[in-house]
Parts: structure tokens; sequence; C-alpha cells
């Protein structure tokens, strides 16, 4: 009885695995080795891929094919002038094998050499049979050096060898967007679809780019057009849902994304969307039930968190708000959104403190707008906290040079710790900015405000009544 490819390879596969364990030496034909080392690579195995090259090469050592299969390995594990050594011995023997070329190419993009990687896969294209792999790796190597126009130039070659390479369909769409060439993206993709006008991959980004474009018709007739051509396809019933939402057709998003929990496994995103959707329409439960059920699957989501959390800020149950976004904090504590709300909540409820420290936090996580800096002066100057208040708008400056909102607060800050020149220097400074903003003074130091000699510099400036 003959076997079948695949049962060749399987009994293959167990001869030399049942060889390693019991130390035994059998025989193989260079294929079979090649298919050995080929499974194990695709696997991730690489130890025992070493092991097959290593007793491979034992019973073949002229094999061209299982030395290049130890470069490869060399490659990966960073042994690149061992790999170089071995493939320019090789190149003498075999001048013609592409292999040689694409693997010293790889060791020139690990170096970070990518020109020097396009002129050997250039070499390669010149001698191959396969050109469709070669294109995309040039792909790649221009990805690298940001040349986004000759990356696309090589995934559309790419695809012109392979056209159901839908990497290659993928990476082209990917450097149109870089480019920000959205028609010319449509007119290819266009293109594209007269020759394969069931190609669902193709249609669904068609209808991204018309979503980005804001065409929202012509992105759901896209979206149609995809699943009529897979109604299994999960992205199209997501995409679709997005444009539906656009629309403000509400239920037909919600249908779209109910469509993608029942055909695979159930995402946040999907729950989440659906939630939204029920806020639109006024079905809070519903609304409340799929954010619960978006953190439940995916709790390190902050779309969740945030979704819940503002949910019951817009109901103005603070007390809700601040159990949701501690448990978001529990869970992920350097996330600068998760503490911006924190902040708000207690200052809501005149948590002062916890407010502060909110904004502190917000501020050390790197969120540098000038909101969060203003807001955390206004809560330290009416705790008393001066010196702080100072220290904390000394540095906002930096960031906001020029800025009458934090000069105006820096001279009351000052005049409050009876630091007086240095109150009038900044007074100046904002009155010279914007003399308009001298009503910070009179409501956040009403008492500096009240001084003659305050006053008097206001009004040199303004008119007051």
């Amino acid at each position: 009885m003959q076997l079948s490819h695949n049962e060749e390879d399987n009994f293959s596969l167990s001869r030399f695995e049942s060889m390693l364990k019991t130390n035994d030496v059998l025989f193989f034909d260079s294929n079979e080795f090649e298919n050995i080392i080929h499974h194990y690579l695709e696997n991730g195995k690489i130890a025992l891929a070493k092991k097959a090259v290593k007793m491979g090469l034992a019973q073949h050592p002229a094999s061209v094919n299982l030395r290049l299969f130890k470069v490869e390995i060399l490659v990966f594990e960073d042994k690149l002038d061992l790999a170089d050594g071995i493939l320019n011995e090789l190149k003498e023997l075999e001048s013609s094998n592409e292999e040689i070329y694409i693997q010293k190419a790889q060791i020139y993009s690990k170096r970070d050499m990518h020109a020097e990687a396009i002129k050997m896969l250039q070499a390669a294209l010149e001698i191959t049979l396969e050109d469709a792999e070669i294109f995309s790796l040039i792909g790649m190597e221009y990805l690298f050096l940001e040349d986004f126009e000759n990356a696309k130039i090589s995934f559309m070659k790419c695809l012109e060898a392979d056209e159901e390479d839908y990497s290659a369909l993928y990476n082209v769409m990917y450097c149109f967007d870089f480019l920000d060439q959205k028609k010319e993206a449509i007119e290819y993709l266009n293109d594209y679809l007269n020759k394969h006008p069931y190609c669902e991959v193709a249609w669904h980004q068609v209808g991204k780019q018309y979503y980005d474009l804001k065409d929202y018709n012509k992105a759901l007739a896209a979206f149609d057009f995809a699943i009529i051509s897979d109604d299994r396809f999960v992205g199209a019933y997501l995409e679709k849902g997005k444009v539906l939402e656009k629309l403000k057709r509400y239920n037909e998003a919600i249908e779209n994304y109910n469509f993608t929990l029942e055909l695979e496994d159930p995402t946040s995103f999907a729950y989440l969307r659906i939630g939204k959707c029920f806020e639109k329409l006024g079905c809070d439960d519903l609304a409340l039930k799929n954010y619960k059920q978006t953190v439940h699957e995916d709790p390190l989501l902050d779309k969740g968190w945030i979704a819940i959390t503002d949910f019951y800020i817009s109901k103005q149950n603070f007390q809700k708000a601040l159990y949701y976004i501690n448990k978001a904090i529990n869970i992920d504590e350097e996330n600068v959104l998760y503490w911006k709300r924190y902040a708000k909540i207690n200052s809501r409820l005149h948590y002062f403190e916890e407010a502060e420290h909110g904004y502190k936090k917000s501020l050390e996580l790197g969120n540098y707008e000038l909101e969060t800096w203003i807001r955390r002066c206004d809560i330290l100057i009416g705790l008393g906290e001066y010196e702080t208040a100072i220290s904390s708008m000394m540095q906002a400056l930096e960031f906001y040079p020029g800025t009458a909102e934090i000069e105006y607060r820096l001279a009351g800050l000052y005049f409050s710790i009876n630091a007086g020149e240095k109150g009038y220097f900044h007074l100046n400074n904002g009155l010279k900015l914007d003399s308009e903003y001298y009503i910070i003074i009179e409501e956040l130091f009403p008492n500096i405000f009240d001084r003659k000699s305050v006053r008097q510099i206001i009004n040199s400036f303004v008119k007051l009544s």
C-alpha cells in the first residue's frame, strides 16, 4: 500500500521523535529531514529543529537545503556572522539558489541595512519562479525605510503575482492610508473588484475607505456586498454596525453587532457598541447590561469602564460613577483616563483631597493638558496649600509659557504668602497678556482683589466700575 504525502511526513516525524527517545540512529533521506525541520520551524519548536538540522547534516553534509535551514536558525538566534559565512560558501557552490539571496537579505534587514536587503531581494527576483513572496519581502523592507510609495508598489506587484494574497492587499491599503490617498485606494480596489467581484476582503476595505471619507451610504453598500460575498464575515458586520450608528439607525446597528456574537466568540467591542446604541435609544437598563458585559469579557478594556462611569456621570449618580472608576483603577492604576475621571468625580462630590490626588496622578502619568494643571491648582488654593500650588503652576508655566490663567494664579498665590514683589510681577504679566482675565484674582483671591494697590494696577489696564 502506498502512503500519501502527509502520511509519509507523519511517519518520518514519528520515526524521528522515536529515535530521539531511544537514542537509536536511524537513516533519513535529505527530503525527510527538510520536511521534519520545516514542521518544527512552522510550529516554533526551534530546539527540535536544531537537532534535526544537526542530525541531517551529519548524514547529508553536502545538502544545500539543510545548510540553508541551519542559516535560518542562526539568523533567528541573531548569530548573523556565522550565518553570513555559511551563505558566502553556499553562494560559491550554487549562485542561482534564490533562498541564499533571501537569507542574505534577512541578515541585512536585521542589521538595519534595509537598502542592501532590497538589493539582495531584487537579485533573488531575477532567478525565482515564485516572485510573490519576494515582492512581499521587498515591500516590508520599504516599510522599514518608511518609503510607503515604493512599499505600496511592491505589495501591488505581490498581489499581481498572487491575486489571493490578502495579506498583500491589506499591506497595500495600509500604505494608501498612511499616504492619505483615500480616493486612489478606492480606485485601486474597484479595479481589483472588477476582476474579483466576490472578494469580501476588497469590499470590506472599500467600505472602510468610504467610512473614513464620511460617505456613509456608499460605505454601507460596500459592507453589504462584503456580507453577500461571505455571510459569516464578522469584520463586515462590525463595520456595518459602525456605519449604521453614524446614520442614527441604532436598532439596525444592534442587529448587526448581535450577528457577530452569534458567529464567533463574543467580543468586548461588540458589547460596548451595543451598549452605546441602547444608551442613544434611551434604553438605560440594556445599555448598562451591555457595558457590564463589556468589562466582563475584557477587564483591561478602558473604554468599557469609561462607558459605565460616564453613564453614571450623565445620570448625576456620582457615587456609582466613583465606585466603578475605583474598580477600573484597581485593575490598571497607570491609566490616565481613569485618574482624570476619578479627579472630576471626586471634585463634584466635594472630596477635594481625593480630587487633588487624581489630578496629581494624571500629571505624573503625562497628562499635561492646561485644564489639568488649572483644576489641580484651584483645588490646592481651596485647601490652602499655597506652596504646593505655586510649585505646580511654575511647572505648568514651563509647558504653557505666556499663559494669562497661570500668571494670575501665581500672582494671587504669591500675594497670599506675602511675597508681594513676585505677586506684582506675575500680576503685571497677566494683565499684559489678557487684561480681562483679572477676574481670576477677583474670584479665587477676593481678599487680594480688595487691596488698594492691586486694584490700582488693574485699573491702569482696565477701568473698574
